[in-house]
């Protein structure tokens, strides 16, 4: 599978098109959780203008009332010619795909096809916390294989943890983040052929979150994990949230290898009632005509992790940091600060910056914050100038 480069942007960076008085007027999770002086820059959700193909596509539905139930594969369509395209891979085949709500839903609807109560699922912690909520929340136990001290997969550790999972005649499965929340690791294909191939030893099913991968950088080649060997039987969930900024456009993905075909089918027909129309038609716009608007993007993404790389050398030089090869955020070791394990709190008290807490994380969190760089140079500049700020 050969990666297709990315595109030469041809649109201005949307990262800096709106002011800080005008991102104050949204009234999402980012902008209304914490009191106005706070400046937040925890959750993932991105400061952009967005796509005109996906302005477009949501005002005409709106325009026509066209706002009723999903229909069709434009979607799954849509994001098979853009993994072709994108990624060089040619394996998405329509008809093992479902539209599920979102990423996460997508997750508990797949992870209940293939584990039952009590089961294990495996996760690489420090990651993402809703992994650890969800699956609690569905009778599923976690066992934690956590990331090497590189932020990468530790293949022992995970062969360990997936032995362990399988003692007792289980159905474990590992739920996969790749890209990796919140280090911005890719996975390489290696990384992924030998989980593959472990998967397979030790008879667990790989759910792969891979929701970050239109966001992987101009340096690093996003590897779709059923293009792997010995992949067959594993599960992905997909979506243009994350990448166009579409948190609020509920709509996604499930992708079944050939070998899970038959437990894709067995999915309850009422899961497709719960995405949206109108955001199915705003990932599919986003996907068939937004990668101008990506480009730009990931050029604009790419000069903010330079930037903070010089911020944090000048004003938090003891904060660790090694620039995520994808996504939009930032993990950093703030444990020589003397902050305790929880710094994004002393953050947010001193400094009036809104960070997301390492300890949310998992193993590995403790002593962390993570940090959303999808933002003007403006506001990250002063942001990580509050952090410095909130240490004396």
């Amino acid at each position: 599978m050969t990666s297709i480069p990315h595109e030469t942007p041809g649109e201005a960076n949307p990262l800096q098109a709106l002011t800080l008085d005008r991102l104050r007027r949204r009234t999402s999770m980012k902008w209304r959780t914490y009191p106005a002086d706070v400046l937040p820059l925890w959750v993932a959700e991105m400061d952009v203008s967005l796509a005109e193909p996906v302005v477009r596509a949501v005002t005409q539905a709106l325009a026509l009332g066209d706002t009723g139930y999903p229909a069709g594969t434009a979607y799954a369509e849509a994001l098979a010619l853009f993994a072709s395209k994108r990624w060089g891979w040619d394996g998405l085949a329509v008809e093992r795909t479902a539209i599920v709500p979102d990423v996460m839903l997508g997750v508990v609807e797949m992870l209940k096809l293939v584990t039952g109560p009590g089961d294990a699922v495996i996760v690489n912690p420090p990651v993402y916390p809703p992994f650890f909520l969800f699956v609690e929340h569905m009778d599923r136990r976690i066992t934690e294989a956590p990331l090497g001290a590189d932020g990468r997969l530790d293949l022992a550790v995970l062969e360990e943890a997936y032995r362990r999972a399988g003692d007792g005649g289980d159905r474990p499965a590992h739920l996969l983040c790749s890209p990796h929340n919140p280090t911005g690791t890719v996975h390489t294909a290696e990384e992924l052929a030998a989980v593959a191939a472990l998967a397979g030893r030790y008879g667990v099913r790989v759910v792969a979150d891979e929701i970050h991968a239109p966001l992987t950088g101009p340096g690093a080649a996003f590897v779709p994990y059923l293009s792997v060997p010995g992949a067959e039987n594993g599960l992905s969930l997909m979506s243009a949230s994350k990448g166009w900024n579409l948190a609020g456009l509920k709509a996604a993905l499930a992708v079944a290898g050939p070998g899970a075909a038959a437990d894709l089918a067995l999915l309850p027909e009422e899961v497709s009632h719960g995405p949206s129309h109108v955001g199915v038609l705003a990932h599919t716009a986003a996907l068939r005509e937004g990668a101008g608007w990506l480009d730009a993007l990931l050029a604009g993404l790419d000069d903010n992790r330079r930037l903070l790389c010089g911020l944090l050398a000048e004003h938090l030089p003891g904060v660790g940091h090694r620039p995520g090869e994808a996504t939009y955020l930032a993990w950093l070791d703030c444990r020589s600060l003397g902050l305790g394990d929880d710094p994004a709190a002393i953050f947010l008290e001193r400094g009036r910056v809104a960070l997301s807490p390492g300890l949310d994380f998992g193993t590995g969190g403790a002593g962390h914050v993570r940090l959303n760089l999808a933002t003007s140079a403006e506001i990250l500049t002063e942001g990580v100038r509050r952090m410095a700020a909130a240490l004396h």
